[in-house]
């Protein structure tokens, strides 16, 4: 008897995970589509499906970003020894030389990069650490210059510094077939005015 109660409990175990597939697969398709088409609407019975389905939490269409934008702005921070002639901070992770491929980098998290991303978002005002980090720029901080793919002022640090943004776009394949180009760029700006260190 006991075998035979085993048996009929092993076919139900057989047929859970069909049955999740069955429910959820709609759904989690219906999901990856909307993750490339947002503007989609969902249809009437797939939306009461996910209503009653969702408190279980056993498909997700929530994300840290869940859309993406098509554009993105980013800082460009110039250092200058005479305040005419200015020359780029190369960063490790984030667009810069428009010519540079995306790099990869997961699963590590590059701090700096990250921040500079929610600052050129939100707006200096926004960001103290960022009056902080220009000034460490001035000073040629080895700890604050290592985070950075190049340092343009080995020997001797800027007189000045400064920052523009700029709104990024990847480039269509016939502009990167033709130019060599990953990134188009536009500049929108002023993001941290032109400065320098008391001495």
């Amino acid at each position: 008897d006991n075998v035979r109660i085993a048996a009929v409990n092993d076919r139900g175990y057989n047929y859970a995970p069909l049955a999740v597939l069955i429910v959820t697969l709609p759904l989690n398709l219906w999901l990856c589509y909307t993750s490339l088409k947002p503007e989609a609407e969902w249809p009437k019975p797939l939306l009461m499906l996910y209503a009653r389905i969702e408190p279980f939490r056993i498909l997700n269409g929530y994300g840290l970003f869940r859309v993406m934008t098509k554009e993105r702005p980013e800082i460009q921070v110039e250092g200058s020894a005479d305040g005419i002639d200015w020359i780029s901070y190369e960063f490790k992770w984030k667009p810069g030389d428009v010519n540079r491929a995306p790099r990869w980098c997961a699963p590590h998290q590059p701090r700096l990069d990250w921040q500079m991303w929610f600052a050129a978002l939100g707006g200096r005002r926004q960001e103290a650490w960022f009056e902080n980090f220009m000034v460490r720029l001035l000073q040629n901080q080895p700890a604050v210059t290592r985070l950075l793919a190049r340092n343009p002022f080995p020997d001797k640090p800027p007189k000045y510094v400064r920052a523009i943004l700029f709104k990024y776009q990847f480039t269509t394949s016939e502009e990167r077939r033709a130019t060599g180009a990953w990134w188009k760029r536009r500049e929108i700006g002023e993001f941290f005015p032109e400065a320098t260190l008391r001495r």
